[in-house]
């Protein structure tokens, strides 16, 4: 039986409304944790007498108008400056002291180049939206739409490329608003892996079972981000489950990949995808200073999953391409 889609105009809705859903909620989430760097009392101090220094009266509007427009078009004000400024000279000290580089605000110090407040993950996930977006068009270009899977396919690549998105704009800056709109919208994408891969193992042949965990699935990531933004948002808690779901997205495509090895030999490229996202994602545990200010053990692991997307959307066209020959036989 063919796959159980929703109405076009449903299904715009339906994204739209959940967009501005996370939205909201993100906008509600309290303030961001603090570290050892912006607890430091020079560093305070240091804010404090910026900030009555440059941020009023005529100093402010001297700010205003020798501030470059880019920096104004994304938001940034004259208290951030104070605090970039007062980061680095507190860093300074910390060197010149012989101690270890501390965070601030529960991140590395970066340097910031234009408006990019960290400049290699913005750059690396500018690249992995692009590699998404070369490879969805290969995908739309080799696939019919007749194929059982292209609309859930379609469907993963557009939430991919939200999530990658909102990862370009977190890390070019850093507000309450676009850092959980980029820990949600990663979450979406691994919660969207597991929907397609039970559209692609149950879903073919029970539609409505798929149609039910995938309700189940939107239902159980509501109850994640209203825990998050209004009960307590608690960082060790939303790695946890971001772990727990990475762990059954990486099972289920695993065991379904080696359980049709013999029958379909392209499952390799999804087995090799599952291997490499698990063996990279091993980079963030690093967590070292950046080098030169600027490659954090995020940015080195951002960069390394861009070729990951060409493996991938090959193993769903082959995968896409293999549904329709069955279909029209």
């Amino acid at each position: 039986p063919p796959e159980w889609v929703p109405p076009a105009g449903w299904r715009m809705r339906a994204g739209t409304v959940a967009v501005c859903c996370l939205l909201c909620a993100a906008s509600g989430l309290p303030a961001a944790r603090s570290s050892q760097g912006d607890r430091e009392p020079h560093y305070r101090n240091c804010v404090r007498l910026c900030e009555r220094n440059n941020c009023s009266g005529a100093a402010l509007r001297a700010f205003g108008k020798m501030q470059p427009l880019h920096m104004l078009a994304t938001g940034w004000r004259c208290a951030d400056d104070c605090k970039y400024n007062c980061m680095w000279a507190t860093v300074g000290l910390y060197i010149k002291e012989g101690h270890k580089v501390p965070q601030f605000h529960g991140k590395w110090p970066f340097y910031r180049f234009l408006f990019f407040q960290e400049p290699a993950s913005a750059a690396a996930s500018i690249l992995n939206g692009l590699a998404n977006y070369v490879m969805l068009n290969r995908y739309r270009a080799a696939v019919p739409f007749q194929s059982p899977m292209y609309r859930t396919c379609i469907s993963f690549a557009m939430v991919t490329l939200n999530a990658w998105v909102w990862s370009t704009v977190f890390h070019t800056r850093d507000t309450l608003l676009t850092e959980k709109m980029d820990y949600f919208c990663a979450s979406s994408v691994v919660l969207y892996s597991i929907y397609l891969c039970c559209v692609r193992t149950l879903g073919l042949t029970r539609p409505w079972t798929a149609s039910l965990f995938g309700a189940l699935l939107i239902v159980l990531f509501g109850c994640h981000v209203w825990y998050l933004t209004y009960v307590h948002f608690d960082y060790g808690y939303n790695m946890a489950a971001n772990i727990l779901i990475g762990l059954i997205n990486i099972l289920w495509w695993l065991c379904w990949c080696l359980w049709n090895r013999a029958r379909l030999p392209y499952v390799w490229k999804c087995m090799i995808v599952v291997g490499l996202l698990n063996g990279l994602a091993l980079l963030e545990l690093l967590d070292f200073p950046p080098w030169l200010w600027v490659f954090d053990a995020h940015a080195v692991w951002h960069f390394s999953t861009i070729p990951v997307p060409f493996l991938f959307y090959s193993f769903l066209i082959d995968d896409s391409l293999h549904l329709l020959d069955v279909k029209r036989e």
